[in-house]
């Protein structure tokens, strides 16, 4: 069973599309949907959890590419600048997966980015502006 976390970059041109329902359907994948920007006439933006058995999933993978759809992993998305971050921790609180944490031992933030959804939280509540999303 594979799962992963991906943002996929739809063209204007496939917004009014079923692909979604093609991923379920024709090749028996499950996914839920992180968050959404679709703006009719525009670029539409997806970040979702995709799983499925190995096989499914990599025909998954090549029915979206084949369409044009961009996709990337969610990791590369969503970012913290270890310079600017001061460890202040008001991100923590926020964090509704628990991928930001303190490390008692250094008493320094932690960045999973293998937990983030990229709901955004953490940038808005970020005092440095340390955490930096880029769809």
């Amino acid at each position: 069973m594979v799962s992963k976390r991906i943002v996929l970059t739809f063209p204007h041109k496939l917004l009014d599309q079923p692909i979604a329902y093609k991923l379920v359907k024709d090749h028996n994948l499950m996914f839920n949907i992180l968050q959404a920007k679709i703006t009719p006439k525009e670029e539409g933006i997806m970040v979702l959890e995709l799983s499925g058995k190995k096989e499914d999933y990599a025909q998954g993978i090549k029915y979206l590419t084949e369409l044009g759809i961009k996709i990337k992993p969610l990791s590369k998305d969503v970012s913290r600048n270890d310079v600017k971050c001061t460890h202040c921790g008001a991100c923590i609180t926020i964090c509704p997966t628990g991928a930001l944490y303190m490390d008692r031992d250094t008493m320094k933030v932690i960045f999973d980015d293998e937990k983030c959804i990229a709901c955004e939280l953490c940038v808005k509540a970020c005092p440095p502006r340390a955490m930096v999303v880029k769809f």
